[in-house]
């Protein structure tokens, strides 16, 4: 498979698309996220005109579900109640036909972790979204990840990800200096971003909150909704980039990038390869 089964004009005006649609509607994404990321990741979803809940108990998580737009569950600061709940919720999400996200964050580091996502997959993301080393040990492969980082290219992973892809029904988005997006039959990479995004924490778990928004305004395209966002996410860490002289300047203004960013730029500026 390669990038020429994709028409990237018409997927770049569709990323456009969805983009106005996100700011018009404001979509409610429900993020049972990691302690660090919730933040950033509430930020992300405002700047780009989200509304962000960080409701993850199991007393109320499935129940607001069927609220939302979309569902992000990422599994950075696990514990057996938040497995749980995010089990619980993710049915319930399926059972409302609410789109939802996996973010599976160092699963592959120990025995619960990989127990955790295995549980998680059999319900059905709708999008996966992990760095390189993330997805080759999803795959069944050997990655050189350490805990939450990413020691593999994505080049390295696109494999990996077209046989996730494939065999759980699902899009998958590979991040990293180039990333790359599939549905096991299409492919497109994504350049842009900048060099200091992973000096910034938690930054790959706000992309994944973003994926959420897009996913809740098409939910029967997550392959252009991974996409947009992805898109959205590269544009914005460009120009904030060329700004910051380090990653406490360019994390907020990569905030004000993602809040400025214009409509046409999905086309004007379009990362996608």
């Amino acid at each position: 498979m390669t990038d020429a089964s994709t028409e990237l004009a018409p997927l770049a005006q569709a990323s456009q698309d969805l983009y106005a649609t996100v700011r018009r509607d404001a979509p409610l994404v429900q993020c049972l996220t990691n302690f660090v990321s919730m933040n950033i990741a509430a930020n992300v979803l405002l700047a780009m005109g989200a509304s962000p809940a960080m409701v993850h108990a199991t007393d109320e998580a499935p129940e607001f579900a069927r609220l939302a737009g979309a569902v992000v569950i990422n599994i950075g600061t696990l514990s057996a109640p938040w497995l749980e709940s995010m089990l619980l919720t993710a049915a319930s999400a399926n059972q409302a036909g609410i789109p939802w996200v996996l973010d599976p964050v160092a699963h592959h580091a120990t025995a619960f972790r990989r127990s955790a996502v295995q549980q998680l997959l059999a319900l059905r993301p709708a999008i996966i979204r992990g760095n390189a080393s993330e997805i080759i040990a999803l795959a069944g492969g050997q990655s050189s990840g350490r805990g939450v980082d990413a020691r593999d290219a994505v080049a390295q992973a696109e494999q990996s990800a077209d046989i996730i892809a494939r065999a759980h029904g699902t899009v998958v988005a590979v991040t990293g200096e180039t990333d790359y997006v599939t549905d096991g039959t299409r492919g497109v990479h994504i350049t842009g971003g900048s060099a200091l995004m992973p000096c910034v924490t938690a930054t790959g778990c706000a992309l994944t909150a973003l994926v959420g928004a897009f996913a809740a305004v098409a939910k029967d395209d997550p392959f252009t909704a991974a996409v947009a966002a992805l898109s959205c996410f590269a544009i914005a860490g460009e120009r904030a980039g060329m700004l910051a002289q380090g990653p406490g300047s360019f994390a907020w203004r990569f905030l004000d990038a993602l809040a400025a960013l214009e409509e046409e730029s999905l086309t004007r500026e379009s990362p996608l390869r």
